[in-house]
């Protein structure tokens, strides 16, 4: 792989227009996030979480409080507080379902998921529609783009994470 230093690097208008837009849409993603709060009477963390924990849920692949912390980029501790806040609301269930029973999973309660539900009805038709309206092909590439990206901030996070441990 080559090394561009991004702050030297002639960026074309197609690319400087895509990191516009990936940020421009980061921002409404976090703005939708605090109706939802606003939604379900719950501090943006706790709902940020709880989107997390939903749509893990639906797609069948429950989170752990580490991986939510690793999503959310708290501390375990910060986490724990914060499920038991969830828990203690009703939102969410912690249970023990893999072979290790030390494994923590984490599950929205039925209420909690109904609601966000309704909140996504309500809040992201237009989204949906977006969606349902490009092509498969399109949309292939758009998760081709966004795993590739993703996987480059993910190198970079792990690489700095590192750095900063060996920081006095």
């Amino acid at each position: 792989m080559t090394r561009v230093d991004p702050l030297t690097a002639d960026w074309t208008p197609e690319q400087t227009a895509a990191m516009q837009r990936l940020r421009d849409w980061a921002v409404s993603f976090a703005e939708l996030n605090q109706h939802l709060a606003a939604w379900m009477n719950l501090p943006t963390s706790d709902a940020n979480a709880l989107g997390h924990i939903v749509w893990a849920a639906e797609d069948d692949e429950p989170l752990s409080p580490a991986d939510l912390s690793r999503q959310l980029g708290m501390t375990s501790g910060a986490t724990t507080v914060l499920l038991n806040r969830l828990e203690a609301a009703g939102h969410v269930r912690r249970s023990r379902e893999h072979a290790d029973r030390r494994r923590v999973t984490l599950r929205p309660e039925p209420a909690a998921r109904e609601q966000a539900r309704e909140f996504l009805a309500m809040a992201g038709a237009e989204i949906a529609e977006v969606f349902t309206t490009t092509s498969a092909e399109e949309l292939r590439r758009v998760v081709a783009f966004v795993s590739r990206l993703t996987e480059a901030s993910t190198a970079a996070n792990k690489r700095l994470a590192a750095s900063s441990r060996r920081r006095p």
